[in-house]
């Protein structure tokens, strides 16, 4: 395989690395671990909002939610192919700012719930080995798998998306088992209720509008790695492939199991699922050994999100946004210390108990799709298409409504997601603020790439611009969170209290009316320090980002 090494500063490229060639049905494998890897999660979904409105859920979101993304995607890909993909869209049209807190969302998520796969492989494992029952062997177990897969993202990209390949091929073909042998038993009805008896159709979409809007969430993730590509054209190609396979992966196997088997109240992660298909039709051993399949793919999940994870910070690092030890790699190119740093993180959180950091993870990447719209809008007013000479959406109307869309499915599914996750989601949203000031005013940012085309507030030490950066950012959140608050009352208001009571027992988000008090609170100071940084940075802190205009001439020199 021919190697090129990346020069920095070229097409986004980081020093040191090098360009591999990936087929386009490898990274349609590898973008289908990123966003499924199976149905696994759906089955929490049918007891909450009824069979009938789960089976619409999956057919509309996989319209109005994963196709706009996976568009934006792919324009954005063959435009700006850069290796950090999100954080060089967001770079490039909206300032050093904007990407910075799109790469610390994206990469912090992946930080902090990645150990959650390692921990599901060996409860699962456990079922055949019950001596993974035990602390320390457990551990042990899972150690031994981050090292695994470490060893394996060290090797190469390549090889780590053939693993991928594996995997999902296996993936796939245990679910169309389980929608063969379904339809083959076919007894009851799959839309029979559409809701839970008693319950509204508003109460129903809330109960599960996020977790089928995570089901089809990390389109976006394969563009970290695009500057490592010899070809980034084939990252539309593989969105083309794996997007009505994710879908239809997700829609046929549910199906199967609703008609086959019924009992829609008793599914769930902890009740029944896919491999009661097989248990149920064909024997107790075929159920147990679809287990097998759900080890497989929580060991793809961890596989792909350990190649886009550790590239993250460490392009960040190479615009000195992060420490700078993170951008060294390896004689064959690879950030091997970002992929180390990764896999310690990795180790450390899989023994403990981080529900309410998982509550801080959703918000992050719904953040992401608001602005991932924001990209794709001002870039087609910096590079005009009639300028291209790469992939992007033909029609002008389209591109405006898949880029437009997204963003308020995202604001909403805060809303519904629960008044914790509302209230933490703020928090974990605002930590990019506050790690933009203190990294940039330790490592300077692009400051130190070109003083002169990336100045610096002489009082602020920030980004020129920063102050109205950031009043824009506080303004819209301290008045989307006090809003947001009438609504969670309205919404919550009958069962909340006493939910959040018995669900946290104490402290701050066991108390649904003082959380309503402090997003309130909060808002009204957020608003207020927005729009004072607004005016301020008005006078005194022009804003001067235009980006590197490279993408525009590779785009139309390709």
């Amino acid at each position: 395989m021919e190697e090129k090494n990346i020069n920095a500063g070229t097409h986004g490229g980081v020093a040191g690395m090098t360009k591999v060639e990936m087929k386009p049905i490898q990274v349609a494998f590898m973008l289908y671990c990123l966003v499924a890897a199976g149905a696994f999660g759906i089955e929490d979904m049918i007891p909450l909002s009824g069979p009938g409105l789960t089976i619409i859920m999956l057919i509309v979101f996989a319209i109005i939610w994963a196709h706009p993304i996976s568009r934006v995607c792919s324009e954005l890909s063959a435009l700006m192919p850069g290796e950090g993909g999100i954080y060089v869209w967001a770079k490039e049209t909206l300032g050093e700012f904007w990407g910075f807190s799109m790469s610390w969302w994206g990469t912090v998520s992946i930080y902090l719930g990645i150990s959650a796969y390692v921990v599901l492989i060996t409860d699962y494992a456990s079922t055949f080995i019950p001596a993974l029952t035990d602390p320390t062997i457990s551990l042990v177990t899972r150690l031994g798998i981050i090292a695994l897969f470490m060893i394996i993202n060290m090797i190469g990209l390549k090889e780590a998306s053939w693993i991928n390949t594996v995997l999902a091929v296996a993936i796939l073909i245990a679910f169309a088992f389980v929608t063969v042998v379904g339809f083959a038993n076919w007894e009851y009805s799959p839309v029979t209720p559409v809701v839970p008896e008693g319950q509204s159709i508003v109460d129903s979409l809330g109960g599960s509008i996020m977790i089928v809007v995570w089901m089809y969430c990390g389109y976006e993730c394969i563009s970290n790695m695009a500057g490592e590509l010899k070809d980034p054209g084939v990252i539309p190609k593989g969105f083309k492939i794996v997007m009505p396979i994710i879908a239809l992966s997700y829609i046929l196997p549910t199906v199967a199991g609703l008609v086959s088997i019924g009992s829609w109240e008793e599914w769930g992660t902890d009740g029944m699922g896919y491999g009661d298909v097989l248990g149920q039709c064909l024997g107790y051993g075929w159920g147990v050994g679809f287990l097998v399949i759900a080890i497989l793919s929580q060991a793809a999940i961890y596989n792909a999100y350990v190649a886009e994870g550790s590239r993250g910070f460490f392009v960040m690092a190479d615009d000195h946004l992060a420490p700078k030890f993170l951008v060294m790699t390896n004689k064959k190119g690879l950030p091997v210390l970002s992929i180390l740093l990764l896999s310690v993180c990795t180790a450390i959180l899989c023994q403990f108990d981080f529900s309410t950091i998982l509550i801080m993870m959703g918000p992050l990447a719904l953040m992401v799709y608001v602005i991932l719209g924001l990209c794709l809008l001002k870039a087609r007013k910096e590079f005009p298409v009639e300028e291209r000479d790469c992939w992007y959406i033909k029609n002008p109307v389209l591109a405006k409504a898949f880029a437009i869309i997204p963003m308020p499915i995202a604001i909403i599914a805060l809303l519904v997601n629960g008044t914790e996750y509302f209230l933490l989601g703020f928090c974990s949203i605002c930590s990019a603020v506050f790690a933009y000031v203190i990294i940039k005013w330790i490592y300077k940012g692009l400051y130190k790439v070109d003083a002169e085309k990336y100045p610096l507030n002489p009082k602020t030490k920030l980004a020129q611009g920063d102050l109205q950066r950031f009043g824009a950012f506080f303004l819209a959140f301290g008045i989307y969170a006090f809003i947001g608050t009438f609504f969670l009352q309205w919404y919550e208001g009958s069962w909340g209290p006493e939910y959040y009571l018995d669900t946290y027992g104490s402290g701050l988000i066991s108390n649904f009316a003082l959380m309503l008090k402090v997003g309130r609170i909060g808002g009204i100071i957020g608003a207020v320090v927005g729009a004072v940084l607004l005016t301020v940075g008005k006078k005194s802190d022009p804003t001067t980002w235009h980006g590197t205009g490279e993408w525009g001439i590779w785009a139309s020199d390709k």
